[in-house]
């Protein structure tokens, strides 16, 4: 397929990043360039004569897999393919959300064509040409511990690629084979190698942990402006952020964080009615959204490494004349990343809650009323609301137990010890979803506050906010349901774009 370069696509010879990630959910070129062909037809040419040597052992292409490697596999490339995918669709569940499905493919991808894999380059010719589609595999999420990779919703997704099992195109799921065919797809042809290369990495680890960061850093940012835009409707004192203290605090995230919300309350003019000090959901944000800001990085650090490496088991380096066998495809790194980015976010999800339960607490939001109702009784404003987000915390806290420190031995012990990688980046997907319905729960109040009574904010980056909220979101006046409005307004304050 003939494809043109242009600011959406992917070159498999540059780095692979979480913008391509995120962009990889809709159809959109993967380039495959000569020096990416070459390099794999190089490591496949490698690969051929390691395997015509009979003294050499090649772990996957002449033997049995897992704890089954003293025994000899399949006497043809066709059936020890066949073997490697068959024995692994073994999982189970709801199929995994297609962004992650695709992010993952486009992982595996990049991975594939390094050259250091020994696949046929026609794998990733053809997994590239994928992405110019709407074909997903469809993918059980049960079944990985993420190690020896993502075997079991890997294996899912090669057999659909040669259409065997269930794929979804536009959307709606469908045989695999019907899929690829009104795709303008090939099923895709693999030998044992191939099929082992596909499914002997992180990738669904990788994608579904760099997919949660994404969303979770849209969201911290989202939680700074919306925690100015309640300094400036309460009138409160941002002294606070001040550079001077926070330097004195000594830590390079709450210096960046009060950076940021030095530059969106630039401007604001305290009331003077608020007290001395203000509750620590105000007056320790800095410290709190700082903390979480080197959190993230770390976090940034792991996905990008994940991202620039190769997961798989063995690599091959026609160079050194050496077949490596290893561990690559151990997933520990992203596991503890995954485990940190839901303590993040249980963290912050925890600070949106507390600065909503304060905006509809008259005792402590400079005389609003309650549930910031406009007519107290008779209408019930964000009570609601505020339910909901009682509700989304305690499921973001019952999803925060580390799944990283939860190795159970598998395999007859040859893997006696998982990372359970792939449960922690699924899980810090979802409670990332929920931290962006949180900051959209807080937005929504903050318009409300306005409304009744709250000050229009002095700051202009604070007013450009709170106009950008209310040009999309009516006052809640009379009572109506605000589940799509909690989605709107999450949208427009995670966006940015005002």
């Amino acid at each position: 397929m003939t494809t043109t370069a242009s600011d959406t696509s992917v070159d498999l010879g540059s780095p692979l990043t979480v913008a391509h990630l995120r962009r990889a959910s809709t159809p959109h070129p993967v380039l495959v360039g000569s020096s990416v062909l070459d390099r794999v037809e190089r490591g496949r040419a490698y690969l051929r004569t390691v395997l015509a040597d009979d003294e050499r052992p090649v772990y996957g292409a002449k033997t049995g897999f897992g704890a089954l490697v003293g025994f000899a596999g399949r006497s043809t490339e066709a059936d020890q393919c066949d073997n490697t995918l068959a024995h692994l669709g073994a999982g189970q569940g709801p199929d995994l959300p297609l962004d992650i499905t695709r992010a993952a493919l486009l992982v595996r991808t990049w991975s594939l064509a390094q050259g250091l894999s020994g696949v046929s380059a026609h794998v990733v010719a053809g997994l590239s040409a994928m992405f110019a589609t709407t074909f997903v595999p469809a993918v059980p999420r049960y079944g990985s511990v993420g190690a020896s990779g993502d075997l079991i919703p890997l294996a899912y997704a090669a057999q659909a690629l040669r259409g065997r099992g269930h794929a979804y195109l536009d959307g709606v799921r469908l045989p695999a084979l019907e899929a690829l065919t009104s795709a303008g797809l090939e099923p895709l042809s693999l030998d044992g190698r191939d099929a082992l290369a596909l499914v002997n990495g992180t990738s669904v680890t990788t994608a579904a942990t760099a997919l949660a960061l994404s969303s979770v850093r849209a969201s911290h940012r989202a939680l700074a402006s919306l925690t100015c835009l309640l300094v400036d409707v309460l009138g409160a004192d941002p002294g606070f952020a001040d550079p001077r203290l926070i330097s004195a605090f000594g830590h390079p995230g709450a210096a960046a964080v009060a950076s940021w919300m030095r530059s969106t309350l630039a401007g604001t003019e305290p009331s003077g009615l608020r007290a001395l000090q203000e509750p620590y959901s105000i007056r320790c944000s800095p410290q709190l959204l700082g903390a979480a800001e080197d959190a993230l990085r770390y976090v940034d650090s792991v996905v990008t490494a994940d991202l620039g490496g190769v997961s798989d088991n063995p690599l091959f380096f026609p160079d050194d004349d050496l077949v490596a066998h290893g561990g690559n495809f151990f997933g520990q790194p992203a596991a503890f990343a995954a485990d940190v980015l839901a303590m993040v976010t249980a963290s912050l999800g925890n600070l949106a809650e507390r600065q909503l339960d304060l905006l509809v607490d008259p005792a402590r939001n400079t005389g609003l009323p309650p549930m910031l109702a406009a007519g107290p009784g008779r209408q019930h404003g964000l009570q609601g609301v505020q339910l909901a987000t009682t509700a989304f915390v305690a499921e973001i806290r019952r999803g925060v137990l580390p799944a990283s420190t939860q190795s159970l031995p598998t395999n007859l012990h040859n893997q006696d010890v998982v990372p359970f990688g792939t449960q922690a980046a699924l899980r810090a997907y979802d409670l990332a979803e929920l931290l962006r319905l949180l900051c959209g729960s807080l937005a929504l109040g903050l318009r409300q506050a306005v409304h009744v009574g709250g000050r229009r904010p002095t700051a202009p980056r604070c007013a450009a906010l709170l106009d950008a909220l209310a040009a999309v979101i009516e006052p809640v006046d009379p009572d109506r349901p605000l589940d799509v409005d909690v989605r709107v307004a999450a949208e427009v304050v995670i966006s940015g774009e005002w």
